[in-house]
């Protein structure tokens, strides 16, 4: 092995080399020669998702288990996840639309000619085949992720489920609604004792978030509405949003949340002992529920 193997070869490189060796070939006749090899310009293809989780089948059946157990007694089997960032401004938004004319947008992404970096959080209810997104104007932490599940159930879930007692989420593995942040679980019991409901827990494995009915059922649908649509107001973002519909049945509801959040909480280990959270026995780590505690073992407000 030489040094040369670390550096990329052009065909006007690799011209000047055969002339060097007394072959005359200009770049043309090069790339004829490379192609009648089957050697052409390729691009790296992400093929490889590296040794699975040893619980991921077990973790997959479990969820097909508790979605059918919730289906059942008729009580909501929510899909939930942040959709990535945008921003609010005159930009470009990939995709494209029929339209006679292209729309004129900035040539930068630079996020100080933005109004706002907004963030949706989706809320897919797999029973009914609707959506609701809350975007919110600050970061994406656990406790925006839950006040969004406590807007979902006072604006829809209450009316949709008027028996319910509980629910089941299925979400990512990592993020702010991930099995590890400890303030995604306060954040969680917190409403939980607010609302009287028990919440069930299920995240999906490493690296299986496409998985997640939220992904190919809401979001997916929302990139196809509003591309090539600059959203370049908060009012624009929420029409697309709203008007978001597949042939399937898919409906959509939206709201801003303009609260501000801080980041950088830490939860104590007291704290998480005063949870009233079981895990289940398959899987552990990715499945728990929490229930509501009673006012005696709330801890008192500082």
């Amino acid at each position: 092995m030489t040094s040369r193997r670390w550096v990329r070869r052009s065909l006007r490189n690799l011209s000047a080399d055969l002339k060097k060796r007394k072959h005359h070939a200009c770049p043309n006749t090069v790339r004829r020669l490379l192609r009648k090899q089957g050697i052409s310009l390729r691009s790296n293809i992400k093929r490889l998702a590296g040794p699975p989780h040893p619980d991921r089948e077990t973790q997959f059946q479990h969820i097909a288990r508790r979605r059918q157990v919730f289906a059942r007694r008729g009580l909501p089997v929510l899909s939930i996840d942040a959709k990535k960032k945008e921003l609010i401004g005159n930009f470009k938004n990939p995709g494209r639309s029929w339209r006679q004319e292209s729309e004129s947008v900035n040539i930068y992404d630079f996020i100080h000619d933005a109004q706002c970096r907004a963030t949706p959080y989706g809320i897919y209810d797999t029973l009914s085949n609707r959506g609701h997104v809350c975007v919110g104007t600050s970061a994406d932490t656990a406790a925006f992720a839950v006040d969004a599940l406590a807007d979902w159930w006072r604006d829809h879930g209450k009316a949709d489920y008027p028996q319910a007692k509980g629910l089941l989420l299925l979400s990512d593995g990592g993020g702010s609604n991930g099995c590890r942040p400890r303030l995604w679980k306060t954040s969680l019991q917190r409403w939980c004792d607010r609302s009287g409901l028990s919440v069930a827990v299920c995240h999906y494995p490493t690296g299986a978030s496409k998985w997640n009915p939220v992904e190919h059922r809401l979001f997916s649908a929302i990139s196809l509405n509003w591309a090539a649509v600059p959203l370049r107001t908060f009012d624009t973002m929420l029409a697309c949003l709203r008007g978001t519909t597949t042939q399937g049945g898919l409906r959509v509801t939206a709201q801003l949340n303009d609260q501000t959040y801080a980041t950088k909480i830490k939860v104590s280990d007291q704290e998480m002992k005063s949870l009233n959270l079981r895990r289940e026995e398959t899987c552990p780590q990715w499945n728990y529920t929490i229930r509501p505690r009673s006012l005696a073992s709330r801890p008192r407000a500082p």
